[in-house]
C-alpha cells in the first residue's frame, strides 16, 4: 500500500577528497541524514602524485548509494546535487576516456593530484612573466595550480598532450560525467586557471556565460597558446556561478550508476574546500543573525582544516593581497571577492610528526585500546603533564620547541613552495611524552601560521576578527583552542561536522530553484554550534605574542641559511 506521507526532500552533496569519496544526504534544515564513504586509489612517486577519474567514479557511484542506503532515502526524494572535490587536474579525450599523465604511461593515471608538485620548474617560469593576470592570484601562480601542471605535460608527455580533448578541474569533470554538460564553475576557473571571473561582473548569476575571461597573450606568453584553440574548447567554453543547473540535470545513464533519477538537478561544482567556505560561512550564532547587516560576512575567515588547510575571506571590494591567491571574483560566493590563504600541510604534518617518532606506535596502541584517537590522547596526556610540571598554562610547556610548519612549502603568506619545515629545541627524548610536546608545538606553529596569514590580509583592506572552522581537524579540541588564544579571535564551529558536503548539498539546492542564489540558501541551510573564545588570561596572550615573534624569525633564519648555501656553491 502507498504510503499517505508527504514526501520528503533532500539534497545530496558529493565531496571527494584525498583518499576517498563521501556523500551526505540533507533535510530542507541542512541536517545531515545520512553520509558514506568510498576509499580511492592514489599513486605517489616522488614529486608526482596521481589518481583515476574512472576509481573516483566508481567510488562516488559506492558512496552515494551507501548514503541513500543509510538515510533511507528513495531516489524521487533527491531533487539536487552538487559534487565539491580537491583541485586536481583531470585529462580525458574526445570519447570521455582517460589519457595518461604519469610517466609510467597507466592509462588509468589521468590525474595530477592537487598536491602534486612536479611542475615547480614550470611556476617559476610562469611567474617570471610579471603578467597582470598574476596579480589575481597573489601574484605568482603556485606548482599547485594548473597552468605550470599544463605546461608539464605539455613539456614531458607529448603524446598525452596531443591526445587530450578536455582538461578539467576534478568537480567540473564529477558534474560533466554526471550530465554530459562541459560548462565550467567559476570557481575552479577562477581559482585555479587564471581565468579573470571579473569579465562576468555586469551579468546575473542566473545564467552560464561565454568563456570571455581568458587572457589569450597570456596563455601564449607562458607556452599555452594552443589551448585558444576552438574558443578554448579544451579548458572551457563557457564557465558559470556555483549552483547555476547545469544541462538538463542528470543523464539516464549516470542516474543509472548513481542509484538516482535521470534529470535531477545538478550544480555547477566548486572546490572542496570553497565548498566547506559555503557550507559553514553563515553559521553564526542566533543572537547574532537577528542584528546583522548584509556585509557582516566579510568580517569572517573559514579555516577549512583537512589535509591541508584554506583560509577564506570574502570582500565586496577588490582586495589586493600578496602572497595570498585571489581576489577571485564570484569563485565562492557570487558577487563578493574571495581572498584565498592557505597551508599546504596540516593534517598531514601532525601525521607525519606522530608517525616518524620512535613514540608513535606506543601512542597509537594506548589510543586505540582506548578507543579514542591518536590526537584525543595525546591531548588528555598533555593535561596530566601541565599537572605534573606545574606549567602555568598548557600552551607554556613547549617555551623550549618551535615549529616553522612549511614541510610542504609556503602557501601564504609568503608563497614560497621552496620553504622547509624547521623545528628548534629537539632533545634525545623518545617517549610518549616528548611526542607529546612537538605535537603541540606543531600545532601552535599551524596556528601562527594562520595568525600570519589573519595579519596579512587585515593589513590590506580586511577586517577579519572572527573565524569559523570545518573539517577534520576542527574536531580536536586542543587544534581549535590553540588557534583561538593564538589569533585572539573567537572561533565559531558548525552545528554539522560535514561542512564541505553540505556545501556540496548547498549547490543541488540552488540547482533545484528551493532558493534563488547561493548566500540565500547558505543562510537558509547553514547553522552554528559551539563558540571557542581565546583564553582572557593575559600571560597566555603574552606568551603567544613571544612565541609569535621566534616563529617569524625561523623564516628569516631559513633565508639567510638559503643564501649562505648558495654563495658557497656558485
Amino acid at each position: 500500500m502507498a504510503s499517505s506521507e508527504p514526501q520528503r526532500s533532500v539534497f545530496l552533496g558529493v565531496d571527494v577528497g584525498t583518499g576517498s569519496a563521501r556523500a551526505g544526504i540533507f533535510d530542507e534544515n541542512g541536517k545531515l541524514l545520512g553520509s558514506a564513504s568510498s576509499p580511492i586509489q592514489i599513486w605517489k612517486e616522488g614529486d608526482c602524485i596521481e589518481q583515476s577519474s574512472t576509481d573516483i567514479w566508481h567510488a562516488v557511484c559506492a558512496a552515494v548509494k551507501s548514503a541513500c542506503s543509510v538515510a533511507t532515502v528513495a531516489p524521487e526524494e533527491v531533487i539536487g546535487l552538487g559534487f565539491a572535490a580537491t583541485c586536481s587536474l583531470v585529462a580525458v579525450d574526445a570519447d570521455g576516456s582517460p589519457v595518461t599523465v604519469s610517466w609510467s604511461g597507466d592509462a588509468r593515471r589521468n590525474i595530477i593530484v592537487w598536491m602534486d608538485h612536479r611542475a615547480v620548474n614550470q611556476a617559476e617560469r610562469i611567474n617570471s612573466s610579471k603578467s597582470q593576470v598574476l596579480q589575481y592570484c597573489g601574484g605568482a601562480v603556485s606548482p599547485e595550480m594548473q597552468a605550470p601542471k599544463l605546461l608539464w605535460v605539455k613539456e614531458n608527455l607529448k603524446e598525452s598532450w596531443s591526445m587530450v580533448c578536455r582538461w578539467m578541474d576534478l568537480s567540473d569533470w564529477l558534474a560533466y560525467r554526471a550530465t554530459a554538460n562541459d560548462t565550467r564553475s567559476l570557481c575552479t576557473t577562477v581559482c585555479k586557471w587564471t581565468y579573470l571571473g571579473h569579465a562576468h561582473m555586469d551579468l546575473s548569476e542566473s545564467r552560464d556565460m561565454e568563456a570571455c575571461g581568458w587572457d589569450d597573450d597570456f596563455l601564449e606568453e607562458i607556452g599555452l597558446g594552443d589551448l585558444v584553440e576552438g574558443h578554448h574548447s579544451k579548458i572551457g567554453r563557457s564557465v558559470a556561478f556555483p549552483g547555476h543547473p547545469l544541462g538538463s540535470g542528470l543523464t539516464p545513464a549516470a542516474a543509472m550508476e548513481l542509484g538516482l533519477l535521470a534529470g535531477t538537478p545538478v550544480g555547477t561544482s566548486l572546490i572542496d574546500a570553497h565548498a566547506g567556505g559555503v557550507g559553514v560561512m553563515e553559521s553564526i550564532p542566533d543572537s547574532d543573525s537577528k542584528c546583522e547587516d548584509e556585509d557582516a560576512i566579510t568580517n569572517r575567515m573559514v579555516l577549512v582544516c583537512g589535509t591541508s588547510t584554506c583560509h577564506m575571506a570574502v570582500s565586496k571590494s577588490k582586495l589586493l593581497v600578496p602572497g595570498v591567491w585571489g581576489p577571485f571574483w564570484s569563485a565562492m560566493v557570487p558577487e563578493y571577492w574571495l581572498t584565498e590563504g592557505g597551508q599546504s600541510a596540516t593534517g598531514a604534518l601532525l601525521d607525519y610528526i606522530v608517525e616518524s617518532h620512535l613514540a608513535g606506535p606506543l601512542v597509537a596502541n594506548r589510543a586505540a585500546s582506548q578507543s579514542i584517537s591518536v590526537y584525543e590522547y595525546m591531548n588528555k596526556l598533555l593535561a596530566s603533564m601541565v599537572q605534573d610540571q606545574n606549567a602555568p598554562f598548557l600552551s607554556a610547556l613547549t617555551e623550549d620547541l618551535h615549529v616553522l610548519p612549511d614541510f610542504h612549502g609556503n602557501r601564504s603568506p609568503i608563497a614560497d613552495p621552496k620553504s622547509k619545515g624547521m623545528i628548534c629545541g629537539l632533545t634525545l627524548g623518545t617517549s610518549e611524552k616528548s611526542l607529546a610536546l612537538l605535537y603541540l608545538a606543531t600545532v601552535q606553529g599551524i596556528a601562527y601560521g594562520t595568525r600570519h596569514i589573519v595579519e596579512h590580509c587585515n593589513s590590506h583592506g580586511h577586517k577579519i576578527n572572527t573565524l569559523l572552522a570545518c573539517g577534520g581537524l576542527a574536531k580536536n579540541a586542543l587544534y581549535i583552542q590553540e588557534h583561538a588564544d593564538i589569533t585572539g579571535c573567537p572561533i565559531i564551529l558548525p552545528r554539522e561536522n560535514e561542512s564541505v558536503l553540505l556545501g556540496a548539498a548547498i549547490l543541488g539546492a540552488v540547482a533545484s530553484n528551493k532558493y534563488a542564489t547561493l548566500h540565500s540558501a547558505m543562510k537558509a541551510l547553514n547553522a552554528a554550534g559551539r563558540v571557542i573564545y581565546p583564553s582572557k588570561d593575559p600571560k597566555v596572550k603574552k606568551y603567544h605574542d613571544s612565541k609569535y615573534k621566534i616563529f617569524r624569525s625561523l623564516y628569516e633564519q631559513q633565508l639567510s641559511h638559503r643564501s649562505i648555501m648558495a654563495q658557497a656553491l656558485s
